[in-house]
């Protein structure tokens, strides 16, 4: 894998020291993450005790050389509503936020990285 896409999951997986996603990550040349899961984590930190603890080590994690903050472009609007669109004529939604960064994944040509086994039903989708 050269690139991946890190889901909130993931993120929250590494922190938690799971050693597939430590392993996933060792091999990666390219890491993103994606304002839609930056806004799912900010939302988390809110809600929990540790707020400042959790920025702290997002904005480490951000820092790290091979690590990059991935914006949504126009071409990722397209891909996203192909792929809402697809996934809404086959009668199998999945979370619009999830839509989003399969778009990002699809957009940069990188592996999803998620425990969310909805991903599966995105046509066309690196998922790991």
């Amino acid at each position: 894998m050269t690139r991946v896409l890190l889901d909130t999951n993931a993120y929250a997986a590494l922190l938690s020291g799971d050693r597939k996603v430590h392993a996933v990550l060792a091999e990666a040349e390219a890491v993103y993450l994606s304002v839609i899961v930056l806004g799912e984590l900010h939302a988390g930190f809110r809600g929990g005790s540790r707020r400042s603890e959790n920025e702290r080590l997002l904005r480490e994690f951000l820092g790290r050389p091979t690590v990059t903050p991935l914006l949504l472009t126009l071409e990722t609007a397209d891909i996203f509503g192909e792929i809402k669109d697809r996934l809404k004529a086959a009668g199998s939604p999945i979370p619009v936020n999830d839509i989003w960064l399969a778009a990002q994944a699809v957009e940069t040509g990188s592996v999803l990285v998620s425990y969310d086994d909805h991903f599966r039903k995105v046509a066309g989708l690196r998922f790991w």
